[in-house]
């Protein structure tokens, strides 16, 4: 799967959250904002065109020349969340999206997002997972789980933050309004080609560490399991929304 149809997967998962902050009146009358770590824009394409100043922020290049595919009128930046480029109390909304569990130092990043908000002004984790309380069904398809996550450590990415959101926020000096778990999605709620979608990310992940042969015998358990309406599959997934004390 291509990064940007990820992007995009990963946006679906959350949009619930989403129209939740949205309908609040608070966030809506932010027109200045900031996504940080922005990918491909799949996330801000969102909020953007309700924004008279729209930011997004990425590490990677090649990510930024996606989004500006998408997203003509967002000024994009490339640079490091642990020192973001713009001046103190700029912003009236910063966030991220499955983000900060990637970031070396997140509590740095935090304290950038708070540096940049300004003072009233909201910053929002929206999703950070904890792969130590995932689930898989069938069973038998935990152990892959478990080697993914493992590979995910490799790669650098902190597989347990999600519950330490509000703690972050607070070492941040980000006084916190609202945080919690995402609620998990019911076995109907997947549909056959998520699952499937869900299945390849973790093949990709265990490409390189997993023998070939191994790999086939899970596919087969894996798509017996999604005929026989057996497959289930469950990350549990964190957000954290607060402000900029005045």
């Amino acid at each position: 799967m291509d990064e940007h149809r990820r992007f995009v997967q990963q946006a679906g998962w959350t949009r619930p959250l989403r129209e939740y902050f949205w309908a609040k009146e608070e966030i809506r009358r932010g027109r200045r904002i900031l996504e940080v770590g922005c990918g491909s824009g799949a996330v801000l394409q969102e909020w953007a065109s309700a924004a008279d100043a729209p930011h997004g922020l990425d590490l990677s290049r090649s990510r930024l020349r996606e989004a500006k595919l998408h997203l003509a009128a967002v000024s994009f930046t490339q640079a490091d969340a642990r020192a973001l480029p713009y001046a103190a109390d700029v912003f009236d909304l910063v966030f991220c999206h499955y983000f900060l569990l990637w970031v070396p130092d997140p509590l740095q990043a935090l304290r950038e997002m708070r540096r940049v908000t300004r003072p009233g002004g909201f910053i929002l984790a929206l999703a950070e997972p904890d792969y130590s309380a995932r689930i898989e069904e069938p069973l038998e398809l935990m152990l892959p789980a478990l080697w993914q996550i493992e590979a995910l450590r490799r790669q650098g990415a902190d597989v347990t933050l999600g519950p330490r959101l509000p703690a972050l926020f607070a070492q941040a000096g980000i006084a916190l309004i609202e945080s919690g778990c995402l609620t998990p999605r019911p076995p109907q709620a997947w549909s056959a080609e998520e699952l499937a979608a869900e299945w390849q990310t973790l093949r990709q992940d265990l490409a390189q560490s997993i023998p070939q042969e191994t790999l086939r015998w899970f596919d087969q358990i894996e798509q017996q399991a999604r005929v026989h309406g057996q497959r289930y599959s469950c990350i549990p997934t964190w957000f954290a929304w607060g402000c900029k004390p005045p």
